[in-house]
């Protein structure tokens, strides 16, 4: 399923009562959306510079994490991603199976 960017402050506010799941290098919050013909999955990525001082090294992350949520097949909701500073070392299929597990333990997949 296609997912677009979560953007503005009401937004992310509005998650903070989420649904939480976390894992070694990340944690999610997500609501479920209301089902309408057409309800993409929006998602926000956050990857602070207590993550890396790199920009370079926070947007490789950021990459990885929206290149595997589109592989996903999520149901309708909103969710924002938090990577941890433990996310530096973190390979790609580390970044999934952590994602994966995240998002169990949240009950948004099974």
């Amino acid at each position: 399923m296609p997912f677009s960017s979560l953007k503005g402050e009401k937004a992310f506010q509005r998650l903070r009562g989420g649904r939480v799941g976390r894992g070694k290098y990340l944690t999610v919050r997500w609501f479920p959306l209301r089902p309408t013909a057409f309800n993409p999955v929006r998602v926000g990525i956050v990857v602070s510079n207590k993550v890396s001082k790199k920009a370079t090294v926070r947007n490789k992350i950021r990459r990885r994490l929206r290149e595997i949520l589109r592989k996903m097949h999520l149901p309708p909701c909103e969710m924002v991603v938090v990577a941890q500073p433990e996310a530096v070392e973190a390979s790609y299929w580390d970044l999934l199976k952590d994602l994966t597990h995240a998002l169990k333990k949240s009950g948004l997949v099974q």
